[in-house]
């Protein structure tokens, strides 16, 4: 997106260097990830960071509101309300797919939100690791409000840890070892020194909940970061567990599993702003659009893009035996800007604008990106086997 530094990044780019830039995502925390690494992190220009950053107010300034929590009660199904809810999600995912306007200027569009944490620590890892064996310009970042490494893992230990003991705060996961997003598990641990532990393993006595160390010993869990999505839970029903997460226990939470529900796509109705699509809930449209090849029609709750119809019908709308659970939003298209090493296929990408509240902050703080590239139809693996220079990717920004 900046030309110069894109050629440069370009010609200087070889195989070796890339094989030695995926060495290091693979090993520092251990093992690496099951997922592709692009080839190239995406450089930002300020015009563009600019608009970034007043989308991201635009939709924190409805997220921390008054009245956001009475206005999103209904997100929650009656039978997943989790006892404990915080007054704030602690962590907030923006993502924005970049787009161009007639004019051929850079516009982000909102693509989705989530009330629930992303990849923190392996994002850092992997932009530091894009600066260790690329060329990045010095005073481009990928992290805000001034952070260098040392201040973005003190605040994610403030947000995550608090003030208790890291042996007691539990990364809590369902068998974390088969998650494709492990690597970021290892990555916490290393950084913060919280176990990773999967529900099977937590011990419920009356209303406290223990799990046992790698000595064997039984540790009492004092604070809970979750990374449990309930539409995982129901694939494992099998599992083994002695508490259920519905059940009220004496424990803090830093993730809560209300704020999944409540910071989805069941806020874009609410979003008014530049840089969001309109979007309806399909049981409060009073006619379905002509034009629907312009709208994208998404199930609520859905992780990881399942269940997105892109090519919808008026059939597709009218068979849904549950409409309230879905939205109906207009067609972003993803502008294909980042030249690769083959000039004719160039990249589009979805940035996400990561985010953690304290609970003494009066509104949640940017601290890191997330990026993913994408040649194919949609951003998404099955979309994109086989091609390179797509995958996995972090953005730095033009100071």
């Amino acid at each position: 997106m900046i030309p110069g530094l894109r050629q440069q990044y370009n010609a200087q780019f070889n195989q070796e260097r890339y094989d030695a830039f995926l060495h290091t995502v693979n090993t520092e925390f251990g093992s690496g990830p099951t997922f592709r690494v692009a080839e190239t992190p995406v450089f930002i220009p300020r015009d563009l960071k600019v608009k970034l950053l007043r989308a991201v107010d635009d939709i924190t300034a409805v997220i921390s509101a008054p009245g956001f929590i009475a206005a999103s009660d209904a997100a929650i199904p009656s039978d997943l309300h989790v006892p404990g809810e915080p007054d704030r999600s602690h962590f907030i995912q923006l993502d924005f797919g970049i787009c161009t306007d007639q004019s051929g200027e850079l516009n982000p569009m909102l693509i989705e939100l989530q009330g629930f944490p992303s990849l923190y620590a392996y994002q850092h890892m992997l932009a530091q690791a894009y600066r260790k064996h690329f060329d990045i310009p010095a005073d481009f970042h990928h992290l805000f409000g001034e952070l260098d490494h040392d201040g973005y893992i003190d605040l994610l230990r403030q947000v995550i840890v608090g003030d208790e003991d890291p042996e007691s705060v539990v990364l809590l996961e369902i068998e974390p070892e088969k998650q494709n997003t492990n690597v970021d598990f290892w990555g916490t641990r290393q950084y913060l020194g919280t176990p990773v532990v999967c529900l099977s393993q937590v011990e419920r006595r009356g209303d406290r909940l223990f799990y046992k160390n790698d000595k064997g010993v039984s540790v009492p869990i004092r604070r809970l970061y979750n990374r449990i999505i309930f539409d995982d839970m129901d694939k494992h029903a099998d599992l083994p567990r002695q508490w259920n997460m519905t059940e009220p226990v004496d424990v803090q939470w830093t993730g809560h599993p209300n704020w999944f529900f409540r910071i989805s796509k069941y806020t874009l109705p609410s979003l008014k702003s530049d840089f969001v699509p309109e979007t309806h809930f399909v049981h409060q449209l009073e006619t379905i659009p002509d034009d629907l090849e312009n709208w994208v029609l998404k199930p609520l709750f859905s992780f990881s893009g399942m269940g997105v119809k892109v090519d919808v019908t008026r059939e597709d709308i009218t068979a849904l035996a549950h409409p309230d659970q879905y939205i109906l939003q207009r067609k972003v298209h993803y502008a294909p800007i980042i030249q690769t090493a083959n000039p004719e296929d160039p990249a589009k990408c979805e940035i996400r604008m990561m985010l953690v509240w304290h609970d003494s902050w009066p509104r949640p703080r940017l601290v890191n990106n997330l990026v993913r590239m994408s040649k194919g139809a949609m951003v998404g693996v099955r979309y994109n086997k086989g091609k390179d220079w797509v995958g996995s990717s972090a953005a730095f920004f033009e100071p």
